[in-house]
C-alpha cells in the first residue's frame, strides 16, 4: 500500500478520534475500506459515551460497514495500534491490511498480524502521536480502564 492512499485514508479515523475526544471518549478512531479503496464503515471508540466495553473504533467501523461476502483485500485503518480484541477481529474475518496511525503510546497486536500474513503499514503520524499523549495525560484513569490496566 503507497504512502499517500494510507495517509488519505488516516485522515477518515482521525475525524473519528478527534469526534470521540469531543463527545468526552478515548480518541481512537477507524474506518475500513474495500478492496476497490471505497470507504465502507467509519467509527470511534465508543466505550464511554456508550457505556459498552465493546465499542472500540475498529468493531465499530467493522459494524458501520455492514456484512460483506468476503473482507478478503480490504484495510482496516485505524489511529492506534489495534489491541489484541481488535487484532483478533482483522484475524477473524480475514482483512489483508492494518494501516496504524501511531504504536508510541500503545503497542497493540499489529506485530502479530504481521507474522500471520496482514500487511501492515505503521505511519507513526505526528498528530495521532500528540492526541493520545496529552489524553493520557489528561486522562490516565480513563486510559488505564481502556487498556485493561485497571
Amino acid at each position: 500500500m503507497d504512502q499517500e492512499t494510507a495517509r488519505r485514508w488516516l485522515a477518515t479515523a482521525l475525524v473519528e478520534a478527534r469526534g470521540g475526544l469531543g463527545e468526552g471518549g478515548v480518541p481512537v478512531g477507524a474506518a475500513l475500506y474495500g478492496a476497490d479503496g471505497g470507504l465502507l464503515g467509519r467509527g470511534r471508540n465508543r466505550r464511554v459515551q456508550g457505556g459498552d466495553p465493546s465499542a472500540h473504533a475498529e468493531t465499530e467501523a467493522f459494524r458501520a460497514a455492514g456484512r460483506q461476502r468476503s473482507y478478503r483485500g480490504t484495510t482496516m485503518v485505524t489511529t492506534l495500534s489495534p489491541c489484541w480484541y481488535c487484532s483478533g477481529l482483522v484475524r477473524q474475518f480475514g482483512i489483508s491490511r492494518v494501516v496504524v496511525g501511531e504504536a508510541r503510546t500503545f503497542r497493540g497486536g499489529h506485530d502479530w498480524l504481521a507474522e500471520h500474513g496482514v500487511e501492515v503499514l505503521v505511519l507513526d503520524d505526528p498528530e495521532c502521536v500528540a492526541m493520545m499523549r496529552k489524553f493520557i495525560q489528561e486522562r490516565p484513569e480513563l486510559w488505564n480502564e481502556d487498556i485493561g490496566d485497571e
